[in-house]
């Protein structure tokens, strides 16, 4: 039987507290209510003297708590203390410490059953088994090892790392099984790029494959202010590729399906495009043009919030991704932070400082658009963080989805549309609806079920040939990229090439289409 609504735990200027889910959302007396500067309470652990630390957090058990401080040196320039402290739970004792100098990826890295635990350390990753951190298992060395990432689930754990590019030579991320590390064909796949400041590395639920996103700080074409970014498939069956994504412009988030079977990318220049990808790298359904910058998968993988915040509305999108339907479009306008609850049907959203200072608070929604509770933070304090109780997968069974909005007493504030400027001497005559970008509809870009009604044998050939030219002219767009791309000397992969090959047979079959052939 599955559990009642996970907590909420929220810390501000107010204190550190927890509420109850959905549909009570009162106060817990499980977790009394804690000044922060406050460490005694009945249900208190542990009390540690960390006045220096600004980073914590525990390993997926909850065993080990990992904190970190700003690494210092002495005034004389001999070496500082040990910054990055290991503190088992229970006991309260320090089980290691090390000197972890850069804040970025400070905290070490722990398998799920936390079995396995990782860190860098010039040029090589460090392995710990069953959190003997005074014992190094094996080591991972590669020169210039810039990241690293543990797949999630259970063994045999997979681990992705990163080398960047430098002197003419390009940048690389090799997939590793744990522990086989030694030989030159250890690696289970490596891809290699250019055009590659960083990387962002992504594995699926079932660490099958990992999607890199591969930044560049400044885009030297001009056409971009945030760099340049490009999308790699890479498997650990050694296949890999280049997703295509149809519009140029920035990436701005890619997630998976909890299913590891599909991924989404929300990319381009404004309006963003939206596109689902299989494990072929071949779009499934287009979500067409849209105020996004980010996507959300449920916990079951059934429904999708596209959203678009930071300097965008908070226009959300919440789309049935088993029937490509769309279910809502609330607005959460300022939001900096959002989460799937772990039950797959609420979602909370909220507006923390230090991003935005004013009207901090949070919401909780259901996914059909009603907001079942709201918290505004009075004017005088602020909101930091709130966070759901985490569950383990599978405690939370996926139920139905439903289109109709449910009851809610909290009314839904729809945010003013403000309207268009206008100078004097046009404010007399008549509006036309010229716009500025032109829209792009969802579009399905695989075969459609036989759900629907049955259409007669003229009208699904019609609809075959629509979507057969549809599919091939946006084929053509793809290989006309991929040929500006080559004729500016860019290697192209192996399946780039093959797919400029097939020109001359799409041109074909386009003209044929087109003659109703």
């Amino acid at each position: 039987m599955a559990p009642s609504t996970p907590l909420l735990t929220v810390r501000g200027s107010e204190g550190l507290y927890m509420v109850n889910g959905p549909p009570h959302f009162t106060e817990s007396t499980v977790f009394p209510r804690v000044n922060i500067i406050s460490v005694t309470n009945k249900g208190l652990l542990h009390s540690f003297d960390l006045l220096k630390a600004v980073c914590l957090e525990f390993s997926p058990k909850n065993t080990v708590l990992a904190t970190w401080q700003p690494y210092t040196t002495s005034k004389d320039g001999t070496a500082g203390i040990p910054n990055l402290q290991l503190y088992d739970v229970k006991t309260g004792t320090c089980l290691k410490s090390f000197i972890q100098k850069k804040m970025q990826n400070w905290c070490p890295s722990w398998s799920e059953d936390e079995t396995l635990c990782a860190r860098n350390v010039n040029n090589e990753v460090h392995f710990f088994e069953n959190n003997n951190f005074n014992t190094i298992a094996n080591k991972l060395h590669l020169q210039k090892i810039n990241d690293f990432v543990l797949s999630p689930g259970p063994q045999p754990y997979k681990v992705a790392v990163y080398v960047p590019g430098s002197k003419g030579a390009p940048s690389f991320v090799r997939l590793y099984q744990y522990p086989n590390f030694a030989g030159p064909h250890a690696a289970l796949a490596n891809k290699s790029f250019f055009k590659a400041d960083k990387v962002t590395m992504l594995w699926n639920k079932k660490a099958t494959a990992v999607l890199v996103i591969a930044s560049t700080d400044v885009d030297k074409t001009g056409a971009s202010y945030y760099g340049e970014q490009t999308l790699h498939y890479i498997a650990t069956n050694g296949e890999s590729a280049v997703v295509q994504l149809p519009k140029n412009g920035p990436i701005y988030d890619v997630v998976w399906n909890s299913s590891s079977t599909e991924f989404c990318a929300v990319y381009g220049f404004m309006p963003a495009k939206a596109t689902i990808f299989n494990l072929k790298c071949d779009p499934v359904f287009d979500f067409g043009t849209g105020p996004r910058n980010a996507a959300y998968y449920s916990p079951h993988g059934h429904i999708l919030v596209l959203a678009g915040f930071g300097n965008l509305r908070g226009q959300m999108e919440v789309w049935d991704v088993k029937n490509y339907k769309l279910i809502s479009k609330p607005v959460a306008s300022d939001s900096t932070y959002f989460a799937w609850c772990p039950d797959g049907e609420h979602i909370l959203t909220a507006t923390c400082a230090p991003r935005l200072r004013v009207n901090n608070g949070y919401k909780i929604w259901h996914y059909t658009g009603s907001i079942l509770h709201k918290y505004d933070v009075p004017s005088n304090a602020e909101l930091w963080q709130v966070s759901w109780q985490p569950f383990l997968d599978g405690i939370f069974p996926a139920k139905t989805i439903t289109y109709q909005a449910v009851p809610s007493e909290v009314p839904n504030e729809e945010p003013k549309v403000a309207t268009a400027y206008r100078p004097p001497a046009l404010r007399n005559k008549p509006i036309t609806n010229s716009k500025l970008h032109e829209e792009e509809p969802p579009q399905n870009m695989k075969p459609q079920s036989g759900n629907d009604k049955p259409l007669s044998k003229t009208a699904l050939k019609n609809q075959r040939k629509h979507e057969a030219k549809k599919a091939a002219k946006q084929k053509l767009k793809a290989i006309e990229q991929l040929k500006e791309q080559a004729a500016t000397g860019k290697q192209l992969e192996k399946n780039q090439l093959e797919k400029i090959q097939k020109e001359t047979a799409l041109l074909q079959e386009l003209e044929d289409l087109e003659l109703g052939i």
